[in-house]
Parts: C-alpha cells; sequence; structure tokens
C-alpha cells in the first residue's frame, strides 16, 4: 500500500507539473474537499477547482513555497505561501486525510490578495 506521504509528494509533484490528471488521481471517488466556499464531493466535483488553479499557476511568473509539512499516520498537513500573476497568496494551508493510498478529505483555507 501507498504510503500518505507518498500520495502527498505525488500529489505535489503533480500540480507542480501543471497534471490535471495526476493531480486528480490521488483522489478517492467519494473524496470530499472543503474550501472556504463550498464543499466538493467526488472528482468531477472537485476537476474545476484544480483546472483553475493549474490555469493560474501556468502563467509565467508563479512562485510556490513549501513552508511546513507533517504527516502522521493517515493525515498530513501542509502551510504554504504563492505568488502568480493574478493573486498573492499570503498564506495556504492544506489538511488531507488518506485511506488505502487514496485522499478521502481535504481541506484549503487561505489569505489571498488578488493583484489589481
Amino acid at each position: 500500500m501507498t504510503s500518505t506521504k507518498e500520495i502527498i509528494d505525488h500529489h505535489l509533484s503533480a500540480f507542480a507539473e501543471r497534471d490535471l490528471n495526476g493531480v486528480l488521481s490521488d483522489y478517492a471517488p467519494g473524496a470530499v474537499f472543503f474550501t472556504q466556499n463550498a464543499a466538493l464531493k467526488g472528482v468531477e466535483a472537485i476537476r474545476p477547482l484544480f483546472q483553475g488553479m493549474i490555469a493560474e499557476f501556468k502563467k509565467p511568473g508563479a512562485t510556490f513555497n513549501m513552508k511546513e509539512q507533517f504527516v502522521e499516520g493517515d493525515h498530513a498537513y501542509i502551510l504554504w505561501t504563492a505568488e502568480t500573476a493574478d493573486n498573492v497568496y499570503e498564506l495556504g494551508t492544506d489538511t488531507f486525510v488518506v485511506r488505502d493510498g487514496k485522499i478521502v478529505a481535504q481541506s484549503f483555507t487561505g489569505k489571498i490578495t488578488p493583484k489589481i
């Protein structure tokens, strides 16, 4: 079985490579993704979120800086900052629950300031 750390490492690597299918492959079919605006249930509901994020981070000059990463059993936590042509991510944090080699739950929150 794949470890939680391996799943999170793959997830981050796929995002860094702007690989939408790779990112989505880490989620269980019924995964729940909690955002500041809604709870997205299932891979197809999560897809538009990552389509938008990948499109934003594909633009020239985007940066992503991992500040902290902790893994404990089936749980993982990351703390990060980023900047894109559109936004400054002063703080981003994700918490993951991984079971049987797939992300079954994730929450995200961040302080995001649009560039004007």
